[in-house]
């Protein structure tokens, strides 16, 4: 009788003991992140907002003032958890990556000359514009914002990228579906991003006759990284400031792409790049607009921000 009891009770416990696997999903779970939760894996290294998993339409509805062809059709994607930069990379922060590795940038960057873009000498030092250590690197083509990233995984040990597009827009929009992450009236932007606004339009030469943000935001260029009001993840200037490139070959629609928030790869003849920037008029700076370019061009409105793998 007692060897019988014996038996039964270390079957019970048997039954209820986790398994490994089980065991191991639930150190990963009480090891993972907080969504919200702001991080940095090094002095130097950009700061992290920890982005909830979740679902969202991607894309622009017909009706979106400024839609694109490339913006449809409207599709529902699942975004696991993932962590993205705060901000975009900054001058100082990039500098620090030139100064340490000897990378090189070129010597070629298409530059805003009288109200049109032209490719001159010069590179991320020399914009044709007024930068200092706290604003968006810029004149940054896609190979430099992956030998960035590159560099960055190397010294944390972590797997830093640059963002896929659906990761891109599912953080831009923070769980909204309004045309902007503050609501569809562009004229409210001057509170939430530095774009083309009546400051362009009286400071650049060549912009008196852009189509601009009925608003003053107080910069005719970029403007120091986090000095506009953030979205409801906490991420700042997702709209406006600099175009950021992603990780996605671009394709002329949503036709096929995938719905599980990965990179949707092609032939890497243009990459993708999203969000407005310092000159970019109302309907180019909306949480669905697309640009695209080639990986080795730059342009003096081109920077971008980090992904991180979680945990």
């Amino acid at each position: 009788m007692r060897n019988l009891l014996g038996l039964i009770i270390a079957t019970c416990c048997l039954m209820w003991m986790p398994t490994q696997a089980q065991a191991a999903k639930a150190s990963r779970a009480a090891q993972a992140p907080k969504a919200g939760k702001i991080f940095r894996d090094c002095p130097s290294c950009p700061e992290m907002v920890v982005i909830p998993s979740g679902s969202f339409d991607m894309g622009s509805p017909g009706s979106e003032a400024g839609r694109g062809k490339d913006e449809g059709p409207v599709h529902r994607v699942n975004v696991a958890t993932f962590a993205l930069g705060k901000t975009e990379i900054t001058r100082g922060q990039f500098a620090a990556f030139v100064n340490k590795t000897n990378y090189s940038t070129g010597d070629k960057c298409w530059t805003l000359e009288v109200g049109k873009y032209e490719e001159r000498s010069g590179n991320w030092r020399e914009l044709g514009y007024s930068q200092d250590d706290k604003h968006p690197v810029a004149c940054i083509n896609w190979n430099d914002a992956k030998a960035y990233a590159e560099w960055v995984s190397r010294k944390t040990g972590k797997k830093y990228r640059l963002p896929t597009e659906a990761e891109w827009e599912y953080a831009a929009r923070g769980n909204t579906s309004t045309a902007r992450y503050w609501g569809d009236n562009p004229d409210e932007a001057c509170r939430y991003a530095n774009a083309a606004d009546k400051t362009a339009q009286a400071q650049i030469p060549g912009a008196s006759s852009w189509s601009v943000h009925k608003c003053t935001d107080g910069f005719a260029y970029t403007a120091p990284v986090g000095s506009f009001k953030a979205n409801a993840f906490g991420l700042n200037d997702m709209l406006g400031n600099v175009w950021e490139w992603t990780e996605d070959s671009y394709h002329h629609s949503y036709k096929g792409a995938p719905i599980d928030g990965s990179a949707w790869q092609g032939d890497g003849a243009k990459r993708v790049l999203r969000g407005g920037s310092w000159n970019d008029a109302p309907r180019n700076v909306r949480a669905a607009i697309r640009y695209s370019n080639k990986p080795a061009l730059r342009f003096s409105s081109f920077g971008f921000r980090l992904a991180r793998m979680l945990p």
